[in-house]
């Protein structure tokens, strides 16, 4: 089993979590190291990779050139699970799945510890295939000790988005004990994982603990969503100057730019601006 890096420190979180998000992004732009694959003896891989580094730049991901020099970096080493990774991404950005899928698999075979994330994270996010998210993450777990590590663009911790998956299942209880165990880990550079205990505390008619975890997210990512969701506490608990507050609150937050946002879909527990309005109007009438 592969060691995974330890958790920082908690003077350094937030820093970390930033450094982790660009390295996410950059992950995606960056050349292969093709020297580690020569030091470890695999001529084929190295000799693929040294053409995809030459050329990858040049293309963009949907050019048909772009999968040809993928194709023909596969012609020349069958398991370089990377042309599989890349492969796989244009057919997903472009609605492909039955492509995606023959290809994400691909390079999960060749390169597990690399392409389960992806693949656990995208199966969540874009397919609702919630059994097969945890299944990966699951899987994952057997060849990593510790630590699992995040999504490819550094939005969750892997055993947030199981924890996500198994809220979608209705497992509620599951997914509050894992969530809690991951945001005792990371703390306040946890980006949305208060918010979602909150909810979570929410569909059980826990309002305290609710809230509870509502003021944590204000302390460590101060969104919309979180004063939202505290109004509706508020309001089921009659407390009614409280819920007024805490909308007039998301409103401003909101307009402000201050929300969930991913650039691909809706995030689990994302608002809009018009169930703020409604509730406003609802509560002022």
């Amino acid at each position: 089993m592969v060691k995974s890096p330890k958790y920082y420190p908690n003077n350094m979180k937030k820093y970390v979590f930033l450094l982790m998000m660009f390295l996410s992004t950059i992950a995606l732009l960056a050349q292969i190291n093709c020297d580690a694959l020569l030091w470890q003896q695999d001529t084929l891989q190295y000799k693929a990779c040294k053409l995809v580094n030459e050329k990858q730049h040049k293309y963009y991901q949907f050019d048909k050139r772009f999968h040809k020099l993928m194709n023909d970096a596969l012609e020349i080493c069958p398991y370089f699970a990377y042309a599989y990774r890349e492969i796989s991404s244009s057919y997903v950005k472009s609605g492909n799945f039955i492509e995606w899928k023959k290809n994400i698999d691909n390079a999960v075979k060749y390169a597990p510890i690399e392409y389960l994330p992806v693949r656990a994270s995208l199966k969540y996010k874009f397919f609702a295939d919630y059994e097969g998210s945890i299944n990966d993450i699951d899987s994952l777990k057997t060849l990593i000790s510790g630590n699992i590590g995040y999504t490819s663009n550094g939005t969750y911790h892997l055993n947030i988005v199981k924890g996500l998956c198994l809220k979608a299942l209705g497992r509620i209880d599951e997914a509050i004990d894992i969530i809690e165990k991951q945001s005792e880990i990371e703390g306040d550079y946890g980006l949305y994982n208060y918010l979602h205990l909150g909810v979570l505390y929410m569909e059980k008619k826990d309002f305290k603990t609710a809230l509870a975890n509502f003021k944590k997210q204000a302390k460590a990512n101060n969104i919309a969503e979180n004063h939202y969701y505290m109004a509706l506490c508020y309001k089921d608990e009659d407390d009614i100057n409280n819920a007024l507050v805490h909308l007039k609150q998301a409103q401003m937050l909101y307009e402000s730019g201050n929300k969930m946002v991913d650039p691909y879909n809706e995030l689990f527990d994302q608002i809009y601006l018009s169930q703020i309005k409604d509730e406003l109007r609802l509560i002022q009438e």
